[in-house]
Parts: C-alpha cells; sequence; structure tokens
C-alpha cells in the first residue's frame, strides 16, 4: 500500500484569529464541532481510514487542549510502536530554532525528523478543514503522474475564490499557475491546503526558502516557485470540504450537518469520524422537551425547546427555553424561558432566566469582526454569564468569563462587544 510510505503531517499551530473568542484560549483544530468533535478529528480520521498510521502534528499556538485532546493517539489506533501519532512544538536548540514564522518554516523547523522517516512520500495537511478524503486515491494520482509535488483543488464559488490560492490546469491536470488570494482571480479552482511531496524534494525547496527573505508559506513562497521549476499537479476532488477560518463559516458547516441530506455525513461506518470520548449519560428528555432537525449529544437534558441547532455534551435546556439555529458547546445552562436564537455558545456558559441572545432585528456589522459577523450570529465566550432577562442583540460579541457585574444595562445592541476588561 502506498499509505505506508507516507508521513502525514498536520499543520495544527494556527492562532485562528477570524474565529474570534472561540480561539481565545485554544488552537482553532482543538474547537468543538458537531456537537461531539473537535475540527482536528476530521483531518486525523482521514489519515486512519486512509490506512496512514504514522502522523506528525506540529503545535504551536495555546498547544494544551489539543495536546490534552490528542494524548497518545488512541481514539484514532495512532498508540503505536512504530509510527503513531507525534505531537511537535517549536522549540530552542543548538541551531536556535524559534516560533514557526509560517507554514513552510514550522515544516523546515521539523526537516531532521521527517528526513530520518522511511516515507517516500510526505503528505502536508491542515488541522483546521471539515472533510473526508481517502488520501490513497491522492496519493496514486501522485505517483501515476511522476509528480514532485501534487495540490488537492476544488472549485468554489467565484465569489469566494479571492480567500485562497487559485489554479490553472493544463489538458493533463499540470497546474501551469498558481496565484495566492488574488483580488480578481482568473480561475474558481483553488488549494484545498492539502500537499503530497517527494520528500527529497521537499527537502530542497524548504532549504531554498528558509535562505530567502521572504513569508516561509507554502502558498505564498514554495508552491509558485515549485510551478515554474518542478513537475506540480492539481488533483481535483469533488466531496464537501470546508475551510471554517471564520465564526460565519464555522457556524455555517455546523449548519449544513442539519440538511435532510447532508453533503458531510458523518454516519458511514466505512468512514468514520473518530474522536475521544467522553463518559457521559444518556440524553434524557422531559414533558416538554421537543427536538426538531437537531444533532443532540450525550449528557444533555432537554426539557425545553430545540429547533436546527447542535448541542455539545452536557448542555441543559429547562422548561420554556428556546434553542434555534445556534451552536451551543459543553455543560452550557439555558435557564428556564430564555431564548438563543442564531448563536454560537461557548463551554460552561449560564444564559439566564428569561434571558434573549440574539434579540431583534437590527443586523449591524460587528464593531470588532465586520466581515465575519454580518449575517446576524452572536458569539457567547466560555464561563460567562448572562443575566436574567437581558437582551443581546445580533451580530454581538460577549467575552469569555463576562459575568452580571459587567452588564451596565438590560440590552446590549447589535453589532457590539462586551468584555470583562470594559
Amino acid at each position: 500500500m502506498l499509505s505506508r510510505r507516507v508521513l502525514a503531517v498536520i499543520l495544527a499551530g494556527g492562532q485562528g484569529s477570524r474565529l474570534g473568542i472561540l480561539s481565545d484560549k485554544r488552537a482553532k483544530p482543538a474547537v468543538p464541532f458537531a456537537g461531539k468533535y473537535r475540527i482536528i478529528d476530521f483531518t486525523l480520521s482521514n489519515c486512519v481510514n486512509s490506512g496512514m498510521f504514522n502522523v506528525a502534528i506540529l503545535t504551536q499556538y495555546r498547544p494544551r487542549s489539543l495536546n490534552d485532546h490528542i494524548g497518545i493517539g488512541k481514539p484514532w489506533d495512532l498508540d503505536r510502536k512504530e509510527g503513531g501519532v507525534r505531537l511537535m512544538q517549536p522549540y530552542l536548540g543548538r541551531e536556535d530554532e524559534d516560533w514557526y514564522k509560517g507554514t513552510a518554516d514550522a515544516v523546515y523547523q521539523n526537516l531532521s525528523f521527517i528526513e530520518d522517516q522511511r516515507a517516500k512520500y510526505i503528505l502536508i495537511l491542515s488541522g483546521d478543514h471539515i472533510y473526508k478524503m481517502n488520501y490513497e486515491e491522492l496519493l496514486a494520482f501522485h505517483e501515476a503522474k511522476g509528480a514532485d509535488l501534487t495540490v488537492a483543488v476544488m472549485e468554489v464559488p467565484w465569489d469566494e475564490a479571492s480567500r485562497y490560492g487559485t489554479l490553472i490546469l493544463d489538458e493533463n491536470n499540470r497546474v501551469t499557475e498558481f496565484d495566492e488570494k488574488p483580488r480578481a482571480p482568473r480561475s474558481n479552482l483553488v488549494s484545498m491546503g492539502i500537499y503530497v511531496f517527494n520528500k527529497e524534494i521537499l527537502g530542497q525547496r524548504l532549504r531554498e526558502d528558509a535562505k530567502r527573505v521572504s513569508a516561509h508559506d507554502f502558498g505564498k513562497d514554495v508552491l509558485p516557485t515549485m510551478v515554474s521549476a518542478d513537475n506540480v499537479y492539481g488533483f481535483c476532488f469533488k466531496g464537501y470540504w470546508r475551510d471554517v477560518g471564520t465564526l460565519r463559516s464555522y457556524w455555517e458547516a455546523n449548519m449544513d450537518l442539519l440538511a435532510e441530506m447532508p453533503e458531510m455525513d458523518l454516519y458511514e461506518p466505512e468512514a468514520a469520524v473518530h474522536t475521544r470520548i467522553e463518559d457521559r449519560p444518556p440524553l434524557k428528555t422531559g414533558y416538554g422537551a421537543k427536538i426538531i432537525k437537531s444533532l443532540v449529544c450525550d449528557g444533555c437534558i432537554i426539557n425545553g425547546l430545540v429547533v436546527h441547532s447542535v448541542l455539545s455534551p452536557g448542555v441543559y435546556v429547562e422548561e420554556g427555553a428556546v434553542v434555534r439555529d445556534s451552536i451551543i458547546m459543553n455543560d452550557t445552562r439555558i435557564e428556564s424561558d430564555a431564548v438563543v436564537n442564531k448563536a454560537i455558545v461557548d463551554k460552561n456558559v449560564v444564559v439566564g432566566r428569561a434571558a434573549y441572545i440574539g434579540f431583534g432585528d437590527d443586523f449591524t456589522p460587528n464593531k470588532r469582526y465586520p466581515n465575519c459577523l454580518e449575517n446576524g450570529i452572536t458569539v457567547v465566550g466560555k464561563n460567562s454569564r448572562i443575566p436574567p432577562s437581558v437582551r443581546v442583540g445580533r451580530n454581538c460579541i460577549i467575552g469569555s468569563n463576562v459575568d452580571e457585574q459587567h452588564f451596565r444595562s438590560g440590552h446590549i445592541g447589535s453589532g457590539l462587544v462586551l468584555n470583562r476588561y470594559q
């Protein structure tokens, strides 16, 4: 099998600033997704479902929750004597290594480890995308083309293409042009941030890049150089794939799972998404409970109404409370007669009795994140306490660890930010 000749390197060190308060205290790949999972679970599961059990995860920003989640890799069958999973962080050594300066630099700083592996191919992956892919098909394509580098690509709507690196392929799928985040894209075929390198060429190109003044980034620096110098091909992917790098895209990807026939099928036994399991009791519902078109995890107690929402383990929805079009994370409590409407509520939050999150029809964009909080989503950070009867508008951000003393009025207008330092 080709997979036995592969080292998978997952880039999981990004700060994820566009996810706002969801990534204040955790790395973006560690953010909960679809109730019971973390974002990185999808990439890790793709690896093991493709028969790849030699995995290195490059971490950096606030890695504790990610490290705790992955541990020795047992949920993914990566607790092995040979191969398995390794968590690798930047370090200071004889050659004065430092914090990773870009995606290419992150791999370059671990090049000695990579070159010590018996792998022929190095599969570079992002730890913050939601998709399912059989990497064996990607590798077979790479080998059949005799490529030095293969980039997984897919078509996106034209109005989204400027967010990504765009490619132009010839009739044999060879990459003839690559343009990183162009203002006026000439192609809607974009890079998915998934690369297969021959090990020798990877080492050569990373050493060259390290000597140049650059951003030391695969998309900005390494790929454009290789397109003109090496055999670079594009592997066209037709399935579901989402970059959940913004609050809006994160919310939308969760809501995608609630479709009648979702493109991302979580119920395929042959392509299961693996995660660390929490020991929680079964879901419990009361006489007044009603759950419609939602994902509700173990440990939840539902006595109110839950509509088109995703609830993580341990969420308590009291009698008369309403949760609609929302993502509610672990151990949050929605007290009686409260309403949570089109919101992302982080862990261990209390929404007080008769409070209303996502109130009104004012869609003023958020002052801090106007480009990704403009369609009505309100976000509440970890461990916050929303006082009873408070009205919080749309496109708002309530920071982490905010409590009753920080609310100076009973109404937080749309587009505003409230944190504990105000």
